[in-house]
């Protein structure tokens, strides 16, 4: 995110910037620290990716870079697993948990159900 969005950014980038690095260290609800650094395979763990569909919008003068900052990260994590599948969820913005709840929730049950099933 450092990288994407520049540290003397100001206004909503700044924010966006922020808001990014500081999830990232735990200040989520989960409180669930997410550490950069190389992703591991997950072997043949089932993993279901969902894109958004349309463009991050609050700030559109980095959007085309956070776009493909997203989509490199995304190619990472499908390459975790040889049971990995990528979907783009129609009709949703970058929070497609909130834009999209049915789609997230297929996306649960899928991988819940072919890890349930592994042979």
């Amino acid at each position: 995110m450092n990288r994407t969005i520049p540290a003397d950014a100001t206004g909503v980038p700044a924010q966006v910037r922020d808001g990014a690095i500081a999830a990232n260290e735990g200040q989520n609800p989960e409180q669930f620290v997410i550490a950069d650094g190389p992703v591991r395979s997950a072997g043949h763990i089932p993993v279901e990716i969902l894109k958004h569909e349309s463009q991050y919008a609050e700030v559109p003068e980095y959007g085309p870079a956070l776009e493909k900052m997203w989509a490199d990260g995304q190619r990472e994590w499908q390459r975790i697993s040889t049971r990995s599948s990528l979907t783009t969820a129609k009709g949703s913005g970058h929070y497609i948990h909130t834009d999209r709840p049915d789609l997230a929730l297929k996306a649960v049950q899928k991988v819940a159900h072919r890890a349930a099933h592994q042979h």
